[in-house]
């Protein structure tokens, strides 16, 4: 086999596959980064759950291979420009009546996937009332609004799961090369937002179990493969994790404070809980391997 020479996600690159990359390159070298890629995948049968080829993991190896001076890549066929921040001059059209009270004063909560008329909206609430802003989400990914009597009280964003954390490792009883091949099992809270003018108690908790409890079928619908396990992270210097508790999520261990920027980790400080939650009652076999398939 000979020494790894590059380890990224579920592979394990050797000499001959950074050969095999080079001579993909010096073929295709015209085309570009993105055909280089595509082309990789092809070779590799570099596949999501789903069927889909994994291009955008092919684009992030190849500039991983750049930075390590494994190879040289064609330049950019296209300047990367980055997009101003929107401004929102035109504000959504939504109601905002202020709700108080408990949950059980109003009809249910009903949950509804953000489609192409609700995005703008869905993006204008994260941007200007949660604490992160509005998340960039590439990848498998699903939005959420969640309506009472047709007025938007809460948004909730799914992305797939954070790529290593020790407590949640050691919680589920992952090797890392188990890890590797089921993490897509897993779906990440990238976003929780109950909008400011509505102060109902409980609904935070409500929505957080209305949301999960179909989570896995959603995800099955749109990218061909369940979801067994929910995560999610809470900065423990603002908040407590009382919805997530109350909805019976388990807190598992903290974060260490480093984030991801680039291809590189730096520590940021910021500790945040690690809060896992079921989606399935055979989530541990499924995710250790036990079971018979994914």
């Amino acid at each position: 086999m000979g020494p790894i020479l590059l380890r990224y996600r579920t592979r394990d690159l050797i000499a001959d596959d950074i050969a095999q990359i080079r001579a993909t390159i010096a073929v295709q070298y015209a085309r570009g980064r993105s055909h280089i890629a595509r082309t990789l995948c092809e070779q590799w049968q570099w596949r999501q759950a789903n069927g889909g080829y994994k291009e955008f993991a092919a684009r992030d190896l190849l500039l991983r291979l750049e930075e390590a001076g494994l190879i040289a890549l064609p330049p950019r066929q296209r300047i990367k420009v980055n997009r101003a921040k929107k401004t929102y001059l035109q504000i959504p059209l939504y109601a905002r009546a202020p709700l108080i009270g408990t949950v059980g004063d109003y009809p249910a909560p009903v949950i509804e996937p953000v489609q192409a008329a609700h995005g703008d909206l869905w993006d204008y609430l994260l941007d200007h009332y949660h604490y992160l802003g509005r998340p960039t989400l590439v990848g498998e990914h699903l939005k959420q609004l969640v309506f009472i009597d047709g007025q938007v009280v809460a948004c909730l964003g799914w992305a797939s799961a954070a790529w290593k954390l020790a407590p949640r490792d050691r919680y589920i009883g992952w090797t890392a090369a188990v890890r590797r091949t089921r993490l897509h099992l897993l779906a990440n809270n990238v976003r929780f937002l109950v909008v400011p003018w509505v102060r109902v108690a409980h609904l935070a908790s409500k929505v957080l179990a209305l949301s999960v409890r179909g989570l896995a079928q959603c995800w099955q619908q749109r990218y061909g493969h369940r979801v067994v396990l929910a995560e999610t992270f809470v900065d423990r210097a603002r908040f407590a994790g009382t919805c997530y508790r109350a909805a019976n999520w388990t807190w598992v261990g903290d974060t260490q404070g480093h984030a991801k920027r680039g291809n590189a980790y730096h520590r940021h400080g910021v500790v945040k809980g690690i809060y896992l939650y079921p989606l399935d009652r055979h989530w541990r076999d499924a995710l250790t391997a036990r079971a018979a398939g994914p």
